[in-house]
């Protein structure tokens, strides 16, 4: 006779474990301890087995009828309820290791030592805001487009329309990683192409004009702040280099004595991770005798009180605002401004492009020393630090006879 919800609440304990049949082959067992237990029997390949269904009342007399019918199903396929079983919980297990949150760490620490390190904790701190109090702790073979699609649209609330784009294009990268690793069987990002806001007209960064060069840099002459942040400031302009790169430089970076002075930037430093030599015109020695004075015994260029150790990132752009330069110059834009002019008066472009560090999309053409058409590039910052003395000055900076 079949169960009642009853007759198992009501069931008592006794000096043995006893069943209670409910047909099919399942039962109730209750235990001397007053713990009833759902059990099924069943024959598979000619053989008694014998299956666990859970506890009653965590499991209701309905759910484990459920159960029961599911494993009849198998049985009815050939296939074993119980190793049925054991494959679905290891698999849940390993769901549980593997979800987004620890794929996306294992994925980080595999990439890391390929990006400068300012890079990879900004990345880090992103994915830690955004995606992964979102998804962190869903197993990543379970994810679907929507899910992800839901975290990269609050991105999009705030505006912050090429985050959500770049944070989808690292989703995609942990997504095929868990797929290479056997994690996942499918990038689910691949289903939401077009799915994002568009970023609207591209947005440049702020740069001055050839004939705004002289003006800052009168401006700048008088800057009412720090003498140590105007020093860093020409050092970026008659360098060329990125803010990041000026911010943690050391003192063990520069070769100043002898008559080709240089400033090797490591790779672990630079953006595409590969070591970058700086030609330093009078102009640029002169700005590190005065860094040095302000700098003491310190092992950086440009100390400061702060977690880093260094001036902080904000340090130089706050600085152009104080100077009046709110929306029409950035940091970064100082590149763009001595890329158009050296172009504009016949450099070679590889010239400048190395002196950018920026990376060549020909993988061929990629490898290079690193200091690749130094003596040239020597003379073009030579040129270049002569021309912001001219037009700081206010008078008609020289050509410069082999630039073509």
């Amino acid at each position: 006779m079949p169960l009642t919800d009853a007759a198992c609440r009501n069931a008592k304990s006794s000096e043995k474990p006893r069943k209670m049949s409910d047909g099919g082959g399942l039962f109730l067992v209750v235990q001397p301890t007053g713990s009833k237990l759902w059990r099924q029997q069943y024959r598979f390949q000619g053989k008694f087995k014998l299956l666990s269904h859970g506890a009653y009342p965590s499991v209701t007399l309905l759910e484990a009828r459920k159960k029961r019918d599911d494993a009849k199903a198998l049985l009815a396929r050939n296939i074993d309820p119980s190793d049925h079983q054991k494959s679905a919980k290891r698999q849940a297990r390993i769901a549980a290791v593997n979800t987004f949150e620890a794929v996306a760490k294992e994925w980080f620490e595999n990439k890391e030592r390929g990006w400068s390190p300012a890079y990879s904790t900004r990345l880090w701190r992103r994915l830690k805001a955004d995606i992964i109090p979102k998804i962190g702790n869903r197993p990543i073979s379970e994810i679907d487009p929507a899910e992800v699609l839901e975290a990269i649209r609050k991105i999009e609330k705030r505006n912050a329309v090429v985050l959500a784009g770049r944070l989808l294009q690292v989703c995609g990268q942990i997504f095929r990683y868990a797929v290479a690793t056997q994690r996942a069987k499918s990038d689910p990002t691949r289903d939401l192409r077009g799915a994002l806001r568009s970023r609207g007209p591209a947005q440049h960064r702020s740069a001055l004009k050839a004939a705004e060069l002289g003006p800052f840099l009168r401006s700048l002459a008088e800057y009412p702040g720090d003498e140590q942040t105007a020093l860093a400031l020409r050092l970026v302009v008659h360098t060329m280099v990125r803010t990041g790169e000026a911010r943690f430089a050391v003192w063990s970076e520069f070769e100043l004595d002898g008559k080709v002075p240089l400033w090797r930037i490591p790779a672990k430093r630079m953006k595409m991770r590969n070591e970058h030599v700086v030609p330093l015109t009078p102009q640029v020695l002169d700005l590190l005798g005065e860094l040095k004075k302000l700098a003491g015994n310190s092992r950086f260029v440009l100390p400061s009180a702060t977690k880093e150790s260094v001036i902080s990132q904000n340090t130089l752009i706050y600085a152009l605002y104080r100077l009046g330069y709110h929306s029409r110059a950035t940091v970064h834009g100082f590149r763009g401004t001595a890329s158009t002019i050296l172009n504009e008066h016949g450099f070679n472009r590889d010239w400048i492009e190395r002196q950018l560090a920026h990376a060549e999309r020909n993988e061929v053409r990629s490898a290079y020393n690193s200091a690749e058409w130094l003596s040239d590039r020597r003379r073009m910052l030579e040129w270049w630090s002569n021309y912001l003395d001219a037009a700081e000055a206010g008078s008609e900076p020289l050509m410069f006879e082999s630039a073509a």
